[in-house]
């Protein structure tokens, strides 16, 4: 009679909760195992599931034929109650500080409340802030959320959907990851496709008591998704206009009552300066028509000028503030201002700034004196810091700086600034991807040196540009630069690699490859590509880049590069739980890397390329049920790994080859062979392959176990 706990454990959500986890080595390598255990469970190979239907067909089918055989119900048990434990919320999110000088909301306060405290009823609890740019829906929320931090115990988790247009809006999947982040799920347990994303988020938030900033949304198509029922989760959206099709309390912000806008303008310009030129104040307060943006813009005109410049006539008091705030400025300023806005850069630094404003004369702004620029700027309400000498635009004030641009610097200027930009973001790509991935052949030589020697460091520049870096392969592909656009994509590989970044590197590296470039760089791109879609779920579109890949690399006569297309291929199968498949394909792949002749191209790079090619082979064999075999190859690669002195290789060689045992029924031959890979791992600090390693081994120690 089968175990009904044994039973139990065979079940969708159980194999679904193995794929969520894939974005780490740990989660990787048990859902190779689980495919191993399904081909020895039913006998036969089945086809790795990827939606819900699927896995309660697959689960089925284990039930089925664990019925016949109670231990076969019983392995699957042990190998579902010893994975890794997956992610957990580790740490207390907090929200952004809140305006020093908030006045009148009195109403809007209210609806908050209203809302937050509502009884629970199954329906969640959403409130939309709505208004104008400008009009403090952000101000508005984080007060809110600051006087309401006990209720929250479990914190207030804040994120920005840049929904200031289509373009740049975060998708549902992108804000999932970033409300994960705020959670304080590491990068490596966050998974990569959209639905497992959302599937976790609510899982972890399910019992917290928790507040959810969705700020600057531009549709209810982006929010819905992200909404969870959670009883103690209360959401607050801001968004310039209602967005129909979200079920949420509307509360509209409007403009100041001219008792508060006076009072807030005050604070902001300072008494003495109000009561110096009260006519001039008065003619602000009209202009700024009770916009707190507008206030604070109007304020430095005030008391550095005694009032606004004659100018054009602007709509709008955001419009109109600007307009009088930038014919303040003197000309450096003037110029920075306008030509930072020609792209939509996530954020400006100095270092940004240098680039966009650099001419052929002696008096290029340096560094720091591009720091000092941007500081006055805003000091004027011209851009917003972050906090980190980081600044970014509000989209109106953007609006207004490029047409200046347009109009005052004119055509070859503006093309010239964005080139300067995006050559000066390609240099720095480069050198950080070099410096993140410094052995790696897939990483273009770097024009410039790298920011860190430090591999961790370079990564960590890379990850806090990435959204700047895809705006600059955005600029390449509007102005027609191929090779900027080339070095750019390139350069995005150490964050694919080692930061997750695959939601965000699929859109900007179908966008380099729609400009020309030579069969080298081109099968680079879509390796890439293929291998973003890979780790999205999206395995029929990846295989079709990575055939074109291989195509391209067979054009231009890499050998070294169609090889690994070929074995990227195999692994790819390995993941669908297509072993016989992933065999042909490594073999395929073993066979080009010994095309190649000492001396060749990628000849040095053989050494470490074979052995891990015989891995792969013994996986798939794994994979396909043929044990014995797997065993064969897994220990010659364990030996080819200790002749090349490869400790990490060989200890996930020596996992690979301790898992097969078991699932042999051979836990005491698995036994030594973990314990030697637990010592290898644990002395290089792998997180992630030393937490699947030790569930091997709980694997071959639990009671029944061979």
């Amino acid at each position: 009679m089968t175990d009904p706990v044994s039973f139990a454990a065979i079940s969708g959500a159980a194999l679904g909760a193995v794929g969520m986890g894939m974005a780490n080595e740990a989660g990787r390598a048990a859902w190779e195992t689980a495919g191993a255990l399904v081909r020895r469970i039913t006998g036969r190979e089945v086809p790795a599931p990827r939606r819900p239907a699927e896995l309660e067909r697959v689960a089925a089918l284990l039930r089925e034929a664990a019925e016949h055989d109670p231990e076969l119900a019983r392995a699957w048990e042990r190998f579902a109650s010893t994975l890794p434990a997956g992610a957990v919320p580790a740490g207390t999110p907090r929200l952004p500080a809140a305006s020093r000088h908030f006045t009148d909301r009195r109403r809007a306060l209210r609806l908050l409340d209203r809302e937050a405290d509502r009884r629970f009823d199954g329906r969640p609890r959403v409130a939309l802030l709505h208004g104008p740019e400008g009009i403090g829906k952000t101000a508005t929320a984080l007060y809110w959320g600051g006087g309401h931090a006990d209720g929250f115990p479990d914190g207030q988790a804040h994120v920005d959907l840049h929904g200031w247009s289509s373009q740049r809006a975060l998708g549902p999947a992108e804000a999932a990851g970033r409300l994960l982040r705020e959670l304080g799920v590491p990068a490596a347990e966050t998974p990569h496709a959209g639905d497992d994303r959302l599937a976790l988020w609510r899982r972890l938030v399910a019992d917290l008591r928790l507040l959810v900033v969705l700020d600057h949304a531009y549709s209810a198509a982006q929010v819905r998704p992200l909404l969870t029922s959670a009883p103690g989760v209360f959401t607050v959206v801001t968004a310039r206009h209602p967005l129909p099709g979200l079920d949420a309390v509307p509360v509209a912000l409007g403009p100041l009552a001219a008792r508060d806008s006076r009072r807030l303008f005050t604070h902001f310009a300072g008494a003495e300066a109000v009561a110096a030129a009260p006519e001039a104040a008065k003619d602000l307060l009209v202009r700024c028509a009770g916009s707190p943006y507008a206030l604070r813009t109007a304020a430095p005109l005030l008391s550095a000028h005694g009032g606004p410049r004659p100018g054009t006539v602007d709509t709008g008091p955001v419009a109109a503030l600007t307009g009088s705030a930038y014919r303040a400025l003197d000309a450096d300023a003037a110029r920075l201002y306008r030509l930072l806005a020609l792209r939509d850069w996530p954020h400006v630094d100095a270092r940004t700034a240098a680039w966009a404003t650099r001419t052929d004369s002696a008096s290029d702004p340096d560094p720091a004196r591009a720091a000092a620029l941007l500081g006055l700027l805003a000091d004027r309400g011209l851009l917003e810091s972050d906090g980190s000498e980081r600044y970014r635009f509000r989209p109106a004030v953007r609006r207004h700086a490029e047409l200046l641009a347009r109009h005052e610097d004119g055509p070859e200027a503006c093309a010239e600034s964005v080139a300067r930009v995006v050559r000066g973001y390609a240099d720095f790509a480069e050198g950080a991807a070099r410096g993140a991935l410094p052995q790696s052949w897939r990483v273009p030589g770097p024009a410039a040196p790298g920011p860190n020697a430090n591999p961790a460091e370079a990564l960590g520049a890379l990850v806090r540009e990435a959204a700047n870096l895809a705006e600059a392969v955005r600029a390449a592909v509007d102005t027609g630069d191929p090779v900027a656009a080339v070095r750019l994509g390139r350069s995005l590989w150490p964050l694919q690699l080692k930061a997750g970044w695959h939601t965000e590197a699929v859109p900007v590296l179908r966008a380099a490859l729609r400009l020309p470039a030579g069969p080298r760089d081109r099968a680079a791109l879509r390796f890439q590509l293929a291998m973003s879609l890979t780790e999205l779920g999206e395995h029929e579109e990846a295989e079709t880049e990575f055939r074109a890949a291989a195509e391209d690399e067979r054009t231009a006569g890499d050998i070294r590069g169609h090889a690994s297309v070929v074995e990227a291929l195999g692994l790819l199968r390995l993941r669908q739980w297509k072993g016989r498949e992933a065999l042909a394909f490594f073999d395929e792949a073993e066979a080009l890397y010994g095309t190649i002749a000492p001396g060749d191209e990628g000849h040095a790079d053989l050494r470490r390329a074979l052995p891990l090619i015989v891995r792969h082979r013994g996986r798939a064999m794994r994979v396909d049920g043929r044990f014995g075999e797997a065993v064969t190859l897994l220990g010659a690669a364990v030996e080819s790994f200790e002749v090349i002195g490869d400790d990490y290789n060989r200890a996930r060689a020596l996992t690979d080859l301790a898992d097969t045992h078991e699932l042999a029924g051979a836990p005491a031959a698995a036994l030594p062979l973990i314990d030697q890979a637990i010592a290898l791992l644990g002395a290089q600090e792998a997180t992630y392959p030393l937490a699947f390693a030790r569930s091997v081994r709980a694997r071959c120690v639990m009671p029944g176990a061979g």
